[in-house]
């Protein structure tokens, strides 16, 4: 089966619709009451039923792998059984986690080894929609498959199991007969562009599945951005959507968006309350580029009419910056196509033309190339930090910080409201600045680095250290 190329680059609008119960399925525990988390090579259908299946890495069996859910203040156990080809760890997602469980091989744990085991072991303190993902060789293995959602509820939940919905969104790069495309995994093209972007959108690895609602009853949407570098663009308004929380974190209350659209970066998250009208349904579309694709539809059953809904959210309990008494924080991007590496430090050495094509060092932050010998900061513990980010590239950056939540306090072309929500990844446009505020709470040393898995891969790591 030929793809038709026209046809291939309008992503899911042709795809064969596949029915969708809500996206939840059992993970095994061992006796010692861990989670066991299997990674290992697995062929899945991502294109059309007459298309062949593609070779993927997958936590047990799928992409996305289980989605593991727990309540608040809970204790997590989980086992990563190694049996893929390569070194791998797994980073859980903005959690605010104990530095030596963050999964970062070379920073917080040597990668596990093939045949390899690694007990992780850790408290959810907030609650929110997060997820877990491969660290190491992370452009690569995440665009493989290695990813899942980690769902963090409150004691008492706003909404229960029927009425809460997990969407992992991901953009494949396949090739003409609909499998993906693997050889191009690595390409320096990519690493000094906009990084790695597909040409399928999948929905929990289905294309353009459909969900059913019931008219007047509240859902809450837990929308997952899995892709390696695409920025994905949604309008809510148009199925009269509104957000509950970003980045796993609640707002105080359900928000109306007086702008569109709504951008979700690689690795952010955004919660969304929906309460279906009656009628046929309704499709979710990425708006990007000019163009709408629908993604995930959704139909309508029942004829309940929505009477004074009310949603009850609960903040997590994030610790407030005190601006007065801020460490001032810079970070300079630099590099990539059509800026240059010049200036640019890699091993102790400046970056030539000949050093790019061997090393594939492209970015740098303050001038040095992945993770200086020398942390971007110290701070001590409960100091509040204001880090202003300047991107003198070319390219947009998903920005993230591990083991902490911020706030953004600043952005060059762009009103700021005193309300700003708690975020773990910010998008920085080029030749814009940023400025964000937290505090420095969380004891050990922290990556922060740009998802962009191949910006990260090719220089954008940085980290810092709270002693």
């Amino acid at each position: 089966m030929k793809l038709n190329r026209r046809r291939f680059l309008t992503a899911t609008l042709g795809a064969t619709c596949a029915g969708l119960v809500p996206y939840r399925y059992s993970i095994a525990r061992t006796n010692d009451d861990f989670f066991e988390i299997i990674a290992a090579p697995t062929d899945q259908k991502l294109y059309e039923e007459d298309a062949p299946a593609s070779s993927l890495w997958t936590y047990n069996g799928a992409a996305p792998g289980p989605e593991i859910r727990v309540k608040k203040g809970a204790r997590v156990r989980a086992r990563l059984i190694n049996n893929l080809e390569e070194p791998t760890s797994i980073h859980w997602h903005g959690i605010r986690i104990e530095n030596a469980m963050d999964g970062v091989a070379g920073l917080t744990q040597d990668a596990v080894e093939p045949g390899q085991t690694f007990d992780y072991e850790f408290t959810v303190p907030d609650a929110g929609t997060y997820w877990y993902h491969a660290h190491n060789r992370s452009w690569n293995q995440v665009a493989r498959g290695l990813y899942g959602p980690l769902i963090v509820e409150d004691e008492a939940p706003a909404f229960d199991k029927d009425h809460d919905l997990t969407l992992v969104l991901d953009d494949w790069r396949l090739n003409d007969e609909g499998v993906l495309d693997t050889d191009s995994l690595g390409s320096l093209m990519e690493w000094s562009h906009a990084g790695r972007l597909g040409n399928w959108l999948t929905v929990n690895g289905l294309s353009l599945p459909e969900m059913s609602l019931r008219a007047g009853e509240a859902y809450r949407l837990r929308l997952i951005n899995a892709s390696n570098a695409r920025i994905l663009e949604i309008d809510p308004a148009r199925f009269g959507g509104l957000v509950l929380g970003y980045d796993g974190q609640d707002l105080a209350e359900p928000q109306k968006l007086d702008y569109a659209p709504l951008l979700i970066g690689p690795a952010q998250r955004v919660d969304l309350l929906v309460i279906p009208e009656v009628g046929s349904g309704f499709e979710m579309e990425e708006i990007s580029g000019g163009q709408s694709h629908s993604f995930v539809r959704f139909r309508i059953a029942g004829d309940g009419i929505a009477a004074g809904v009310e949603i009850k959210l609960q903040p997590n309990n994030l610790p407030q910056p005190d601006m007065e008494n801020a460490k001032i924080v810079t970070l300079d991007m630099t590099g990539g196509a059509m800026r240059g590496v010049a200036g640019i430090m890699y091993q102790g050495q400046e970056l030539t033309r000949d050093d790019v094509m061997r090393t594939g060092q492209l970015w740098g932050m303050n001038g040095v190339a992945n993770l200086a010998d020398e942390p971007l900061f110290v701070a001590r513990r409960g100091e509040t930090i204001s880090m202003e980010t300047m991107n003198n590239t070319a390219f947009a950056h998903a920005m993230h910080i591990h083991g902490h939540h911020f706030m953004i306090t600043g952005r060059s072309g762009s009103e700021i409201d005193e309300e700003q929500p708690w975020r773990d990844t910010f998008l920085i446009g080029p030749d814009q600045k940023t400025k964000i505020a937290f505090v420095a709470d969380n004891p050990g040393k922290w990556l922060l680095h740009c998802h962009m898995l191949e910006h990260a891969a090719a220089g954008m790591n940085t980290w810092f250290e709270v002693t």
